[in-house]
C-alpha cells in the first residue's frame, strides 16, 4: 500500500511530554552508576574496639585513647562514625565529660 497513513496528532508538543512513566528521568545511561538504580554499596560493618580489647571500664585519665574519639574542636564523635557499641559509647561520654571537667582534654579548642 502506498497510501500515505495518517496517525491521530497529540495535542501536547513532543518537547512538553514527560520522557516515560518515570516523568522527566534522564534516559538510562545518562544515570550515574552506583546510585538508586545501581548496585547497592555493601559497607564493611565496624567493630567495637572496646569489645575486642574486652575493657570494661574506659578510663578517663587515658588521655591517647580519649582523644581518638573527639574531634580537633574538641566535639564528642558519634557511635556510628568510629564504630563503637551503644553500652562501650555511654562509657566513652561520661569518661570525656570526666577528663574535661579535671581540665586533661579542652571542652572546645576554638
Amino acid at each position: 500500500m502506498t497510501t500515505m497513513e495518517t496517525r491521530p496528532q497529540s495535542s501536547a508538543p513532543a518537547a512538553a511530554r514527560p520522557a516515560g512513566p518515570g516523568g522527566s528521568r534522564p534516559p538510562m545511561g545518562a544515570r550515574k552508576p552506583g546510585g538508586r538504580f545501581g548496585k547497592p554499596f555493601l559497607a564493611k560493618r565496624k567493630v567495637c574496639r572496646f569489645c575486642q580489647d574486652k575493657m570494661d571500664y574506659i578510663d578517663f585519665k587515658n588521655m591517647n585513647l580519649l582523644r581518638a574519639f573527639i574531634t580537633e574542636r574538641g566535639k564528642i564523635l558519634s557511635a556510628r562514625t568510629t564504630g563503637v557499641c551503644t553500652s562501650h559509647q555511654r562509657g566513652l561520654l561520661t569518661a570525656i565529660k570526666r577528663a574535661r571537667n579535671v581540665a586533661l582534654l579542652p571542652f572546645s579548642s576554638v
